[in-house]
């Protein structure tokens, strides 16, 4: 069943990790795919497996934390494909692991530029398109660390938080214009950015995984193909009812 046919949509972050699987699935589900990402070989890899499925799909270079930059590159995918109708934005960096005191002001700064920014540019230049083509939906990748703390990574849980809220602001915003805003809350997902963690962690990528997957009462870490059906399932019509809301795909973290 196509979940999402002739719809477009832009998929920030999309080289990568959850952000490939969910513009691979979306591709799949029938829609145009924006491939967007400022890793241009792994984008165009991207956008060849959509296509190789009898998707279709184009590759632009996106920098989210440049609005003069997201702005064109939007202009050129309604040119390119027509109204967007879905925008997931997913684009996100980890940033420096250091307490709160320690941490410069360039490496906040580099983590809200990406994060929380990047975020605000693809909304704020997708909302009249949205508007005009008479609605749509954005889906916003926060995380399970935009709800709880953990004693780490200061920015990213910052950024995260302030993703949850946005949500929650835009989707009161513009409701009346049949556009829902979403976030989705992963829990430990396998992708390259965590596995970096691991390289960084002194006990090795390993042992930091299985470290990980003891952290989830279901017993192992995610795989990005776990979120990118809850981002279907937020960018299609089934999710008619739904906006403001937070789905949380964790594998039981947050419930103890």
């Amino acid at each position: 069943m196509k979940r999402v046919q002739d719809k477009v949509a832009v998929v920030t972050g999309a080289a990568l990790g959850i952000g490939r699987a969910a513009a691979v699935l979306l591709g799949r589900e029938g829609a145009h795919v924006a491939v967007t990402d400022i890793n241009e070989s792994a984008g165009k890899e991207v956008v060849e497996l959509i296509r190789q499925a009898g998707g279709s799909a184009e590759y632009w270079s996106l920098d989210t934390s440049d609005e003069a930059n997201v702005q064109s590159v939007f202009a050129e995918v309604v040119e390119r494909f027509g109204p967007i109708n879905i925008l997931v934005n997913n684009a996100g960096i980890a940033g420096i692991n250091k307490p709160t005191h320690e941490v410069t002001r360039e490496e906040w700064n580099a983590v809200i530029n990406v994060n929380v920014n990047g975020v605000f540019y693809c909304t704020k230049h997708v909302i009249p398109v949205m508007r005009q083509a008479g609605g749509g939906s954005i889906i916003n990748l926060s995380s399970i660390y935009g709800m709880i703390g953990a004693a780490d990574l200061p920015p990213y849980h910052a950024s995260k938080g302030a993703v949850t809220l946005m949500t929650k602001n835009d989707a009161l915003f513009y409701a009346s214009d049949a556009i829902r805003v979403n976030s989705v809350h992963p829990g430990f997902i396998w992708t390259p950015l965590v596995e970096d963690l691991g390289k960084q962690s002194p006990q090795g990528v390993d042992a930091f995984r299985r470290e990980l997957d003891s952290r989830h009462p279901i017993g192992h870490v995610g795989e990005p193909d776990d979120i990118a059906y809850g981002i279907l399932y937020l960018a299609s019509d089934e999710s008619r009812f739904v906006t403001g809301s937070e789905l949380v795909i964790d594998g039981g973290y947050t419930a103890r």
